[in-house]
């Protein structure tokens, strides 16, 4: 449920200064900027423990110019990262929304290690799909998971007031107006309290979870494996409705064509980057890997019984055993490996035949420097060598992109371009950078958004709470 009640301003049994729903990365960026400029915060989540879709990704954030590329000798620039960006969404998303993540994403990062101690580092041993850099910044684990770990602790360090398993269902907005007086949450028992605030951020992300208005805005993944936290029902884009908000790009999302079945766990690109290719249950390839992930979701569901197999070697494999999530596919006997492609055929049920003649069409493209019959350019990449790797994939939906036009502060603007008094959203509750289509996603925008946004809001949001 996402309701609105209009009603007269009243006073609260409980008021904050400042009110977030979702305890993501985008909720605690958000109140721990808002903490360090003297903000009362309060966040409401309605899981037991704040995870999130943060938890389920890798936790690697983009971002261009910041001391750690420095430290790993990486030269980059904010204005080759929005580059990028426009480029890989075909100049179809909001070039001002680019520049606000871009420019505050680096000082974001920054502040975060040097207020909360979060031991950032660049991946340099690969580069995802469309950076032009290395610029992926995450945690040792390389997972959500640690990230969502130090948020949390940060946020409980700095008197971040975070209530669990409470789930905002009414926003309560001012009789006649656009400012927003509270919001009622319900308990697991249905008890129901009202929270008055100053200023409320959402920041409960997208719609994925909702299959209603994903078959409605992104009909060619109404039944796909859905990847995200199923607490991303939407409500932002509901209440953004009924309040007369913007809503833009609500096509755009994140699919990710390598999710390990029937297994569900991420196999991270890096296995098609550094050389790897996918093949159906023929032993065909059927799409152009180095295109990018999100796209190839709806390539790999397109094959038959919606399932493929992702080909690699040992060396791509070392690569990838960085990632916690490589690490859980091998625990649990998703990779397969053998000494040749033959061998590794039989062992996946694969015709043989096929699979050879692919790989020799892989060789033919590599020798000759010329785009393979996909388009898809090999000279870039080492050729694998044997003992080769496999693992059965499907594609899934992670996290849609669009969401709540917001200005320059994160605020919720208007169908008329004015903005909603005191309403701000980031990350999946708001409009990200990717344009409204899945191959306009870059590799990053999530938490990109989520924690540039965040910080921008937090900021903003603790000038009207003061």
């Amino acid at each position: 449920m996402a309701n609105i009640r209009m009603m007269e301003p009243t006073p609260f049994d409980v008021e904050t200064g400042i009110l977030v729903i979702g305890a993501g990365a985008g909720g605690l960026v958000t109140a721990l900027r808002a903490r360090a400029a003297g903000a009362e915060v309060l966040v409401l989540e309605r899981d037991p423990l704040p995870r999130g879709s943060t938890a389920l990704s890798a936790g690697l954030i983009p971002a261009a110019g910041t001391r750690f590329q420095a430290a790993s000798g990486i030269k980059d620039s904010q204005a080759g990262f929005a580059a990028d960006i426009r480029r890989k969404a075909k100049d179809k998303g909001d070039p001002r929304r680019v520049e606000m993540a871009v420019n505050a994403i680096g000082p974001a990062l920054e502040w975060l290690a040097d207020a909360h101690g979060l031991p950032f580092s660049v991946i340099d041993n690969f580069t995802y799909p469309g950076h032009s850099a290395y610029r992926m910044h995450g945690l040792p684990s390389r997972s959500g998971a640690e990230l969502m770990d130090h948020l949390r602790e940060a946020a409980e360090r700095a008197g971040v007031d975070i209530v669990t398993e409470a789930r905002a269902e009414t926003l309560l907005v001012e009789r006649g107006g656009n400012r927003i007086l509270g919001v009622e949450i319900v308990r697991p028992d249905g008890t129901r309290d009202q929270v008055g605030c100053h200023a409320l951020v959402l920041a409960c992300n997208g719609y994925g979870g909702n299959r209603a208005l994903v078959a409605e805005h992104i009909p060619g993944l109404k039944d796909a494996l859905y990847f995200g936290h199923p607490g991303n029902q939407g409500e932002a884009v509901l209440w953004g409705r009924q309040l007369g908000a913007q809503l833009v790009d609500l096509s755009g999302h994140q699919g990710h064509g390598s999710v390990a079945e029937p297994h569900g766990i991420l196999l991270t690109w890096a296995t098609m980057t550094e050389g790897g290719f996918q093949v159906n249950i023929r032993g065909e390839r059927f799409s152009d890997e180095s295109r990018g992930y999100s796209e190839q979701a709806a390539a790999v569901l397109a094959q038959p019984e919606r399932l493929a197999y992702s080909f690699f070697d040992t060396r791509i494999a070392a690569i990838a055993r960085q990632f916690e999530d490589f690490r859980n596919i091998e625990a649990a006997g998703a990779l397969i490996e053998a000494p040749d492609l033959a061998a590794l055929a039989r062992r996946l049920g694969l015709p043989e035949t096929a699979l050879a003649a692919t790989a020799a069409a892989i060789d033919e493209a590599r020798r000759t420097g010329t785009p393979d019959a996909l388009g898809r350019i090999w000279t870039e990449t080492k050729p694998l060598a044997a003992p080769f790797c496999a693992v059965k994939i499907t594609g899934a939906l992670f996290h849609t992109q669009g969401g709540l036009g917001i200005d320059a502060e994160a605020r919720v603007l208007a169908e008329d371009g004015t903005r909603l008094a005191n309403l701000f959203a980031v990350g999946g509750a708001a409009a990200g950078v990717s344009g409204p289509e899945a191959s306009g996603y870059l590799s990053g925008n999530g938490l990109l958004t989520a924690v540039a946004f965040g910080y921008l809001a937090g900021d903003a949001a603790s000038r009207l709470a003061l």
